[in-house]
């Protein structure tokens, strides 16, 4: 009976240990400075024991709103812009975003008018057709340009009125 008991206290022992040892993590370091994240610490050297017990942390969310802050009014030693003056530089902004809205308008026709013509041509320098691709392809990037500015101006303008 008491070579059971022994036996079963042993095998308890055994198990309980090797369960733990798998729950064990390690992190090593080997001579070249590469880290190692393992359960078996094994030939590896310069190894740490890793707890198990870390809290994991999470990021919170913002205590306050952006509503919340957008209520308050500014302090009273703040500069304020008396009306006129602030529909003076607005009416300025506008009129500056409506003239590179022309001339990139005015920028884009010339861009697609360039890939038109260069795609009816081929020139003399151009003898394979990878060279004449490539130019081409400059020429469609430089109309997209042009496209993409245009469109960032309409949503400057749209966000003034």
């Amino acid at each position: 009976m008491k070579m059971l008991f022994s036996c079963l206290a042993g095998g308890c022992v055994m198990l309980c240990t090797s369960a733990a040892s798998a729950d064990t993590l390690y992190k090593c370091i080997d001579g070249s400075g590469v880290v190692l994240y393992t359960n078996q610490k094994g030939a590896a050297k310069n190894c740490t024991v890793l707890s198990r017990d870390l809290p994991v942390t999470t990021l919170g969310t913002a205590s306050r709103s952006a509503s919340a802050n957008a209520g308050r009014s500014s302090p009273s030693s703040f500069p304020r812009v008396n009306d006129d003056l602030q529909r003076r530089r607005d009416n300025d902004r506008r009129s500056i975003l409506e003239q590179e809205f022309s001339i990139e308008q005015q920028n884009l026709d010339k861009a697609r008018q360039a890939l038109t013509e260069g795609e009816a041509s081929r020139r003399g320098d151009e003898q394979s057709y990878q060279k004449y691709l490539s130019r081409i392809q400059e020429l469609r990037n430089d109309v997209t340009l042009h496209e993409r500015n245009i469109e960032a101006l309409k949503r400057e303008l749209a966000n003034l009125k």
